[in-house]
């Protein structure tokens, strides 16, 4: 009858086996030292007895559900589609399957829960980009499941949520634009329609306060619906009589549609207007040029959800909270420096 897990010792084995523990300890530790066959031995009389180190623990595998809005994945080179790429691939290294299911608008308006869950497929459940306020609050508390946030936030901080460095990032990037001499700068973003474009605007504000500008309201300009989140509606930007000499955009995306309406409307990037955005984008297809951009470390975002998610699959009592990943500047060729006056 083999021991309690709890009562045998590596000296038990040793003496099974008669060899020493120190032999023991390097075939359990899998060191050199030991033949394959006498570590072969000794592992199986380890089982045998009830002996039970974390590697010969029978590891449990579980599946991770994800979902992502249907109106993000409308964009050309989605950069949230690359995002759930990224979990794919730090999943692999946990050794966890994906299961992978869009929202549609319809699911979303009427808290219809993911196929995924009603048949029980998944063991958590990682939400790539908002899916609006009151889904992702439906989602919460109906799931029945353990729920990470990923490029979004949790206001009530009772889910676990990581996101980029959103204001610190549009804060740096203003910063940056007034040291080149630019005190007319606008942001483009419809407020309110996600957490990023907001937070990107918070540090905006900021920059611009800290010089004691006053941000205008009519140098605000709106780039998609605020309840749908759709861009249908802005094929054109709406921007001021009185023209900004630099944009932050709230993404790469809308900062390259907006530096293609300002060259059809005859302005010159960046002879006479700048141009900064927001991810670093690695995707250049739509791009009109080199884009000054605030870099998003969307791999180290990726790998801290999908630890976040194991955690609790794994019943670890842990707070759930925000996550910041910090990501850098990256200064390329959308930006003129402006003599100072």
């Amino acid at each position: 009858m083999a021991k309690s897990r709890k009562s045998v010792t590596m000296a038990d084995i040793a003496k099974e086996m008669g060899v020493s523990v120190v032999t023991v300890s390097k075939a359990l530790s899998d060191q050199k030292g030991v033949s394959q066959k006498l570590k072969a031995d000794i592992l199986e009389k380890a089982k045998e007895l009830g002996y039970e180190l974390p590697g010969l623990r029978e590891k449990k595998t579980y599946t991770i559900g994800v979902i992502l809005a249907q109106r993000y994945l409308d964009d050309f080179g989605s950069f949230y589609w690359r995002m759930y790429q990224e979990v794919v691939a730090w999943a692999g290294k946990r050794h966890l399957f994906v299961i992978y299911e869009n929202i549609t608008e319809e699911m979303a308006k009427k808290n219809l829960m993911p196929h995924m869950v009603t048949e029980k497929k998944i063991d958590g459940l990682l939400l790539i980009g908002n899916p609006g306020f009151e889904y992702s609050d439906f989602l919460e508390k109906n799931a029945g499941l353990p729920l990470v946030f990923l490029d979004f936030y949790n206001k009530r901080e009772t889910v676990d949520c990581v996101i980029s460095d959103g204001f610190y990032g549009s804060y740096l990037l203003t910063n940056y634009l007034l040291e080149k001499g630019h005190r007319k700068i606008g942001y483009v973003g419809t407020l309110y329609a996600t957490d990023s474009i907001t937070d990107r605007f918070l540090g905006y504000t900021k920059a611009l306060l800290e010089r004691g500008i006053t941000p205008r309201e009519d140098y605000i300009i709106p780039d998609r619906d605020v309840e749908t989140g759709l861009r249908e509606n802005y094929p054109e930007y709406r921007f001021p009589g009185d023209m900004p000499t630099a944009l932050v955009c709230n993404c790469d995306f809308i900062a390259n549609l907006v530096i293609r309406d300002l060259l059809r409307k005859g302005y010159q990037v960046p002879g006479e207007v700048s141009v900064v955005g927001f991810d670093n984008d690695p995707n250049p297809a739509f791009a009109e040029l080199p884009l000054t951009t605030y870099e998003v470390d969307m791999g180290a975002m990726a790998g801290k959800a999908v630890n976040y998610l194991v955690k609790r699959m794994e019943g670890e009592v842990t707070n759930p909270g925000i996550h910041i990943v910090k990501g850098k500047l990256v200064e390329k060729d959308s930006v003129r420096a402006l003599e100072r006056k």
